[in-house]
C-alpha cells in the first residue's frame, strides 16, 4: 500500500479577498507585503479597469485567521495556486510587493514543476521582492529596525514613510505588532530562502522585477540579480522610489508595469 501524500497547504475558508474589476477580464492577483494590504490598494486600483483583480489579505495579517499549515511562504505559495486552480482560473497575472513578490515567484517555480498548473499563471511581477540570498546585497533587518529605521530604508523620502508609533492608536500597534508576528512565523527572520535563487532557473513564466533606485531594503542591485535569475525576465528601476514605488511614486511605477503587461 502507497503511504497516503501529505495534504497540500489549504486556505481558511474565511479569507478576505479585494474583488475588483470586471469578473470577465484577465485574472489579476495582488498580493500584498509585510504591511498589509492597504500597501497594495494603488495596484489593484490601477489594474481594475483592465483586469478582474483579486487581492487577498494573506491568513494571520490585519486580524485574519491562519491555519497552522501555512507556516511558510512556500506553503502560502502552494495554498494560492490551489486557490487558483479550484477558481478555474487561467492565464492569471501574479503581482507581488515585497513578501508577495516572494511568493509570486515561488508560486512561479512550482507551476513550472507540476503539470497540474499548466496554463494556470500568465506573468509574474515582482516588486522589490525579497526572499532571495544574494551575495553582497543583504536584505534589511526588518525585526530590528525602530519606526524611524524603516522609514529611512523603505522609502526615498523618509519623513513621508515615517509614522510616530506613539501617534498610533492601541489597536494599531496591536495589528502592527501582531502583523509583525505573523510575518516572522511565514516568511522567517531573515525573510529569506537559500535555495530560492537557483530554482529560478526554472521558472516558465514571463517575469518583471521591478526595483525602486532609493530602496534599501532590498537593492535595485538585488533586484537584478533576482532577474538575472530568471530566464527571460526583464527588470526595471523606478526613480525617486523606495521599497514601495507604487505608492510613493506611481507616475514612474505604471508605465513600467503597463509597458510589460502590454507586450505579453
Amino acid at each position: 500500500m502507497n503511504p497516503a501524500l501529505p495534504a497540500l497547504p489549504t486556505l481558511p475558508t474565511d479569507l478576505h479577498v479585494v474583488d475588483a474589476g470586471d469578473p470577465a477580464a484577465r485574472t489579476a492577483v495582488v498580493l500584498h507585503g509585510g504591511g498589509g494590504p492597504l500597501t497594495v490598494a494603488p495596484i489593484v486600483a490601477h489594474l481594475a479597469p483592465s483586469f478582474h483583480v483579486l487581492a487577498p489579505t494573506h491568513p494571520g495579517w490585519s486580524g485574519t485567521s491562519r491555519p497552522d499549515t501555512i507556516d511558510s511562504v512556500a506553503a502560502l505559495a502552494a495554498a494560492y495556486l490551489e486557490w487558483l486552480l479550484e477558481r478555474g482560473a487561467h492565464d492569471v497575472v501574479v503581482v507581488g510587493s515585497s513578501i508577495g513578490g516572494w511568493i509570486a515567484l515561488e508560486m512561479a517555480v512550482r507551476a513550472a514543476a507540476d503539470d497540474r498548473y499548466a496554463g494556470v499563471l500568465g506573468a509574474v511581477v515582482d516588486v522589490d521582492g525579497v526572499g532571495a540570498v544574494v551575495a553582497g546585497e543583504p536584505i534589511a533587518d526588518f525585526f530590528t529596525l525602530d519606526a524611524r529605521g524603516l522609514a529611512e530604508v523603505a522609502w526615498h523620502d523618509p519623513d513621508r514613510g515615517y509614522r510616530d508609533p506613539a501617534a498610533l492608536s492601541a489597536e494599531e500597534q496591536t495589528m502592527r505588532r501582531a502583523d509583525a508576528a505573523t510575518m516572522a512565523a511565514v516568511a522567517g527572520p531573515a525573510m529569506s530562502d537559500p535555495s530560492l535563487l537557483g530554482r529560478l532557473a526554472t521558472v516558465a513564466t514571463p517575469t518583471l522585477v521591478l526595483a525602486g533606485a532609493s530602496d534599501r531594503v532590498v537593492t535595485p542591485a538585488y533586484g537584478r540579480r533576482v532577474a538575472a535569475a530568471v530566464p527571460g525576465a526583464r527588470f526595471a528601476e523606478v526613480p525617486e522610489a523606495g521599497h514601495l514605488p507604487h505608492l510613493e511614486n506611481p507616475a514612474a511605477t505604471w508605465p513600467l508595469l503597463d509597458g510589460f503587461l502590454q507586450a505579453l
